[in-house]
């Protein structure tokens, strides 16, 4: 639990993530900040190229304790017509594929992030696509996500971060959201035939390794009865300053490498929906070079397959790494 230097109000806890912030990122806002092709399992069990465009826009207004998208944000809103023209730029540049991610810094249903006179625009460059996900903060789940539903040609699918089913870790987080929250939004998105992504955080603050890998089980089984067609689990990192406060009186590490394996494998044996691991920069979250690339191929394997695949034996670590 956390350490008496962490603010017990939703206010003072924004003071602190903020004065422990370094400087944003340089960010054009006709430009997005990154943009790339990654292949991902689809509903229907194929292997298929998702474009995922991370749009440059104005920073959402929560404060949460693990965020480090801030780093990528404008201090106002992007002028109408930018957020098309980003996504112009990176389709411009990526090779065909048969999913989007219009991926955000925030919520894709923040008028300050995402100008809703843009949705008309961004529906025409989505066009192509079978799919496209958008992420939002279970908060703003309302009637401006069907506005962008119905301009859209393919199939919408939400993301939202539910992070942690622990009550009271979630309070922690500076989310501002409660279990209760969070399903009436997956109820909405249900009652109107729209796709629900989950991402989970696997050892968010104030959890040991063993009560991580407990409650991110516990949150996919909370996902999927929110009905999620979808969990993503995502190794906590540092990087955004607050969790580096945090490290100093033992309330923050990041997960284990066989943490992610065991998080991945109970969720994929459920078998009540596609489960991924984020596999982004996960040579941090492993103790062992030997057995390290195999591991990864393995959870690659498990992503792409959605089957439990035979452990990694390491002659060095025992697996443990």
């Amino acid at each position: 639990m956390p350490p008496n230097s962490y603010p017990a109000t939703p206010a003072e806890r924004d003071a602190w993530v903020l004065s422990r912030r370094g400087e944003r990122n340089a960010v054009d806002p006709w430009r997005p900040h990154g943009f790339f092709v990654e292949n991902e399992r689809d509903a229907s069990g194929q292997i298929v190229p998702v474009a995922t465009v991370l749009l440059s826009n104005r920073e959402c207004p929560w404060r949460c304790l693990m965020c480090d998208l801030w780093k990528n944000t404008l201090d106002e809103t992007a002028p109408v017509g930018a957020i098309p023209a980003q996504i112009d730029f990176a389709l411009g540049q990526l090779p065909r594929s048969r999913q989007i991610k219009l991926y955000n810094s925030g919520s894709f249903f923040d008028a300050a992030a995402i100008p809703p006179a843009d949705y008309p625009a961004i529906a025409e460059r989505a066009v192509a696509f079978d799919n496209v996900i958008v992420e939002s903060h279970p908060a703003l789940i309302s009637g401006r996500v069907l506005s962008f539903r119905d301009r859209v040609q393919g199939k919408l699918e939400v993301a939202v971060g539910l992070e942690t089913a622990n009550p009271i870790v979630l309070d922690l987080l500076n989310k501002r959201i409660t279990l209760e929250s969070f399903k009436r939004a997956a109820d909405f998105l249900r009652h109107h035939q729209i796709s629900l992504r989950v991402f989970v955080l696997l050892k968010p603050p104030f959890l040991a390794e063993d009560q991580a890998v407990e409650w991110a089980r516990r949150s996919i089984d909370f996902a999927f009865d929110c009905g999620a067609t979808v969990v993503s689990v995502i190794p906590t990192r540092f990087g955004n300053g607050a969790l580096e406060a945090l490290a100093g009186p033992g309330d923050f590490s990041p997960p284990k490498l066989r943490s992610v394996e065991a998080v991945l494998d109970y969720g994929i044996h459920l078998r009540r929906g596609r489960v991924f691991a984020d596999l982004w920069d996960l040579a941090k979250f492993s103790e062992c070079d030997e057995c390290f690339p195999a591991r990864l191929e393995r959870l690659r394997r498990m992503n792409d397959l959605q089957t439990r695949q035979s452990a990694v034996v390491c002659s060095r670590c025992g697996g443990t790494g």
